[in-house]
């Protein structure tokens, strides 16, 4: 026993090893009784069934292709092709045929039984075919399949043609083994007669097998419905099923120490997942989904305890700009230091309850729940706005982005986390309203804020179809002769129940929700069409028109190809078209303009720089950025009489522009006084209500015939 080793596996082939002797002595004396009779008869009446079959398939060919040679002469030898193929269909549904087929003196298909016979005039390819066209008597070939029994078919001593008869030997076959299959069935009702001597072995082995059973069950299903169990738990989340005591050496014992690895293991495994699904793979953070889950836990126990918690949801302010021009790489790096900062600030004014998470994309929220919970919230805002205004570095430049922050109270604002979280957005989109870089309590009227916001925004989607949109001009005169050079266009939008809505709150909602995209060249291709059917002046000049362009046109690269088509199917030429962009939307990332301006350019269009000085204050950018033209900013030309400041930085800007070859533009000339100082400086151009109030495209071409 011992050279079998003591495994389970030995025993089990052992047991079963006993049980297989036990088979083939039943099967040796069933075989032995029944072996000398069935080799005796088998081998007395194979021969002669075998015999028997070929001799009737032989006897019966030849006599069907005798029959048939003699029944088709008259038919063929008149061409009754109707009668032939009567003939050969009822030869061929006999048993045991094969196909008919007749055919001419040359050898070439009459019939075969078919209705279209598709071979009819071709001559026999088949491999038997040459000597049964050649055959002047009865011919028989065979196949591995197929008698062939072959007869000309005579007129006399003409011949005309002949038939062949060919028997299925596979179906002779089929029925010779079915032959063998009776005198086997006979041969098996004999050998029932030692069924007893069976039924007494297979008995021994019915005992037998029950011992295996039993054994089986106790060492080996036993053991395995344990680790079933087992699994079923550590399937429910408790991995610390137990195990029953193991001091076995065999397979088993493997199976149930290798078991409990396999659970130890994906204890760890889940540990890892767990923290995986519930930390943002960039930034450390805890996530959405694990800050959800925390914010309601948080809640509950608010409830209960009668606490207070605050709510910051932050916004990095203008975010995409760096993905877009400085690439996703510069993006992360970026979300890195934010976090980092955010998390150094809450660790300083947070508590030591706060709970920081990277919402989503460049979003962050802070639940704060220790102490005077609005004045630690306030405190951590300040922090928040003070800290992240400062610049980054990133990829060696140096950015401003600031952040967003709207700060919000349970139970105060909101009952649930869905709400509060709802509050934080809109104090935080109240916050970029503001100016950005700042925070905002949550109000209830913020609610109604947004949700005029959004109806407006829902309003001014299909306006332009509507007919509510129309195009205004601001003439922009001359200085030197207040002659009309050109005009600004303006958008004016007429709601049919809202009345007249100020350009500031649509196109600031435009601008936000992305419809400026849309909108914007629909408003450029409409000035071009107008512009391209005004009059000459008296003088022969003719006007530009100046057309603002949004920073979201910029940035997204296509305003080139705009601009060119927009000239081509208007006709007006590009030298009358002036483009004027932001003083923000050029100084982003001044490379990327630089390039686009560069593009305008080769169209022929003038490219103006819109309130100047009102940025991050630009002389410097003018250098590195192509433009034609700036329009000093109205804040500066509104207080020229009263600010000494504003009158030298106004002088400054038109003495260096001019030095640098650049149109200057006034804006909101209101006074004649205002007009005598910027006149008296050199400015070029101005626009105003003191000049012209904005008037309609039909104002424009009378103010052209009239010569002004």
């Amino acid at each position: 026993m011992k050279w079998l080793g003591s495994g389970m596996q030995a025993r089990f082939l052992l047991a079963m090893g006993g049980a297989m002797l036990v088979v083939v002595a039943i099967l040796a004396v069933l075989l032995g009784r029944q072996a000398t009779m069935q080799s005796e008869v088998k081998s007395l009446s194979g021969g002669v069934i075998h015999e028997l079959f070929d001799r009737s398939v032989r006897s019966r060919g030849e006599a069907l292709a005798r029959e048939l040679s003699d029944s088709l002469a008259n038919p063929l030898y008149y061409n009754d092709l109707g009668q032939v193929g009567a003939l050969v269909r009822s030869t061929s549904r006999q048993q045991v045929v094969r196909y008919v087929l007749v055919f001419d003196g040359k050898g070439r298909l009459v019939h075969d039984g078919s209705v279209g016979v598709p071979g009819f005039g071709k001559p026999m390819t088949d491999p038997l075919a040459a000597a049964a066209t050649a055959a002047q008597g009865l011919v028989v070939q065979q196949s591995a399949t197929v008698l062939d029994n072959t007869m000309p078919i005579m007129v006399g001593k003409q011949r005309i043609g002949g038939v062949r008869v060919g028997m299925a030997l596979d179906e002779v076959r089929e029925r010779e083994l079915a032959a063998n299959a009776t005198l086997g069935e006979r041969l098996q009702q004999v050998g029932s007669r030692h069924l007893g001597w069976l039924l007494l072995m297979l008995g021994l082995l019915v005992v037998i097998g029950v011992v295996v059973i039993l054994y089986v069950q106790r060492t080996l299903v036993a053991p395995i419905r344990d680790l079933a169990a087992a699994a079923r738990r550590i399937e429910a989340g408790d991995y610390q099923a137990p195990l029953r005591e193991n001091t076995r050496d065999d397979e088993v014992g493997e199976l149930v120490r290798g078991f409990a690895r396999m659970r130890d293991a994906i204890a760890r495994h889940d540990r890892e997942v767990r923290h995986m699904a519930y930390t943002d793979a960039l930034t450390g953070l805890t996530n959405r989904l694990a800050f959800r889950e925390a914010l309601d836990h948080r809640l509950m126990a608010a409830r209960a305890s009668k606490h207070r918690l605050g709510l910051l949801f932050a916004d990095i302010d203008d975010f995409k700009r760096v993905n877009d021009t400085l690439g996703h790489e510069a993006g992360d790096e970026a979300l890195l230091q934010f976090a980092q900062r955010i998390g150094h600030a809450v660790a300083e004014a947070g508590g030591d309850d706060a709970l920081l998470a990277r919402f989503g994309g460049d979003e962050f929220v802070i639940l704060v729940g220790d102490g005077d919970v609005a004045a630690n919230a306030r405190l951590l805002a300040e922090v928040l706005v003070r800290e992240l205004g400062k610049p980054l570095v990133v990829q060696g430049r140096e950015l401003f982005l600031g952040t967003s922050i709207g700060v919000t109270l349970y139970p105060d604002d909101a009952a649930d986390a869905t709400t509060l979280l709802k509050n934080g957005d809109i104090a935080m989109y109240q916050a970029k309203m503001a100016g950005k870089n700042c925070y905002r309590y949550y109000s209830r009227a913020m609610d109604h804020a947004v949700e005029r916001r959004v109806h407006m925004e829902q309003e001014l989607r299909g306006a332009w179809e509507r007919g509510e949109l129309r195009l205004a001009y601001q003439p922009i005169f001359r200085m030197r002769d207040r002659r009309l050079v050109g005009v600004e266009v303006l958008l004016r939008w007429q709601h049919p129940t809202l009345g007249t809505i100020p350009p500031s709150v649509f196109i600031e909602v435009a601008e936000q929700s992305g419809l400026i995209e849309v909108i914007g060249p629909k408003v450029l291709r409409a000035a071009c069409m107008e512009a391209s059917q005004w009059p000459r002046g008296a003088a022969g000049d003719e006007l530009f028109v100046s057309v603002n362009v949004s920073p979201r046109q910029l940035r997204g690269g296509e305003l080139p190809a705009l601009v060119a088509q927009c000239l081509h199917e208007s006709g007006l030429p590009s030298s009358r078209l002036h483009l004027e962009l932001t003083e923000t939307a050029v100084i982003g990332d001044e490379m990327l303009a630089a390039q686009l301006l560069d593009k305008l350019h080769r169209t022929g269009v003038k490219v103006w720089l819109d309130d100047f000085g009102t940025g991050f204050s630009g002389l410097s950018h003018l250098r590195q950025v192509p433009v034609d033209g700036v329009k000093i900013d109205k804040s500066f030309v509104a207080d020229m009489q009263r600010d000494p400041d504003d009158l030298a930085l106004t002088t400054a800007i038109i003495a260096m522009a001019h030095a640098l070859g650049i149109t200057v533009v006034a804006e909101g000339i209101e006074q004649e006084a205002q007009f005598e100082l910027l006149a008296q400086r050199g400015c070029d151009l101005g626009q105003g209500y003191w000049l012209s109030h904005p008037v309609t495209a039909t104002e424009v071409v009378r103010m052209i015939d009239s010569g002004l």
